[in-house]
């Protein structure tokens, strides 16, 4: 893991440098009493080229915690794009709303608080790239949704479904069995080609899914 770590500083310092937006996000979330399970920053960068790559002008994210991730998002489709993002704990939605409209953000976000379902079935499409990352356990569900409202070529992007190589145990706890469920929904799912990344570094061993809506 220290190697992981080494050469994804490395990376980082050659790629990414400061960023006062980013940097006051995370201290802000650290302050706050926020969970540390944002995004690191490479795979906000990850996230944030994804949507230029392809154009991206209406980004879904399912699970906001404090907007580290989101604002990697909305820079990516300003000025005239928009973000949706569901959050369901009002705290940690009123810390990403001040970390956005610090980074300047707070006009192309609409940050959703509620159960993430509930405000998935009240969305309409459509979506040109979609970022679930928020309880393991309702995956498919939210995948479900991210397909519906995806136009054609879309991107989904599936965070943490490797858990740090749990995956494979048919007997792990709700998260694995969550991501499991999801895994057989993407395999199922006719309407998307897709792969999965594992990743290591800071965040330890775990990967993404990746999909293209048909």
């Amino acid at each position: 893991m220290d190697t992981w770590n080494a050469v994804e500083d490395y990376y980082d310092g050659l790629l990414l440098g400061e960023d006062p937006a980013l940097d006051a996000a995370r201290e802000a979330n650290a302050a706050a009493g926020l969970p540390p399970i944002d995004v690191s920053p490479a795979q906000g960068k990850m996230l944030h080229l994804l949507a230029r790559a392809i154009g991206a002008r209406r980004v879904l994210e399912v699970g906001t915690l404090g907007g580290y991730s989101t604002i990697w998002l909305a820079r990516a489709v300003q000025p005239e794009g928009s973000v949706v993002t569901c959050e369901l704990d009002p705290h940690h939605a009123a810390v990403a709303r001040a970390n956005l409209e610090r980074a300047g953000l707070a006009e192309t976000v609409d940050v959703r608080v509620g159960p993430a379902l509930r405000t998935l079935e009240g969305l309409t499409g459509p979506f040109d790239l979609a970022f679930v990352d928020a309880d393991k356990t309702s995956n498919a569900e939210y995948f479900a949704h991210a397909v519906r409202l995806s136009r054609p070529g879309g991107v989904i992007v599936v965070d943490n479904v490797v858990r740090g190589g749990r995956v494979v145990d048919a007997d792990g706890d709700e998260a694995v069995a969550g991501t499991r469920r999801f895994a057989a929904a993407l395999a199922a799912e006719e309407r998307v080609d897709a792969t999965v990344i594992q990743t290591v570094g800071s965040k330890g061993h775990d990967g993404f899914a990746l999909a293209v809506v048909r």
